[in-house]
């Protein structure tokens, strides 16, 4: 009975490896041992980054409604203070996108915020 060598496991995991790491540059796209670091730096630094995307999206929503309530008169704080005082339940998203694509209604908004003082 012949020994059994683990070859055909190896290389499948090796070319699942190799696979993720193609477009890297030099040994780090074809040696197994950088390209399972590059690898797995790479997936640490992904999922690093689904983190800031929405910590980044966030500030960009805030930035585009305070633009909105400084043009309608008001501070950004003083404005999501009023919404809550009326129980508005919009998030900063669906504010920034009236606030962007939408200033008529964005402008209802403010208003309604600004008798709230």
């Amino acid at each position: 009975m012949p020994r059994a060598k683990r070859g055909f496991k190896s290389k499948r995991s090796h070319k699942k490896v190799l696979k993720q790491a193609r477009g890297y540059f030099g040994a780090r796209s074809r040696l197994i041992r950088t390209a399972m670091e590059a690898v797995d730096h790479a997936l640490q630094y992904a999922y690093v980054g689904r983190k800031l995307k929405k910590r980044d999206f966030r500030g960009l929503w805030q930035t585009r409604v305070q633009a909105g309530a400084r043009a309608g008169g008001t501070s950004y704080s003083r404005m999501i203070g009023g919404l809550k005082k009326h129980n508005v339940e919009l998030n900063r998203k669906m504010l920034a996108e009236l606030a962007l694509n939408h200033p008529e209604d964005f402008s209802v908004l403010v208003n309604m915020t600004r008798g709230a003082q």
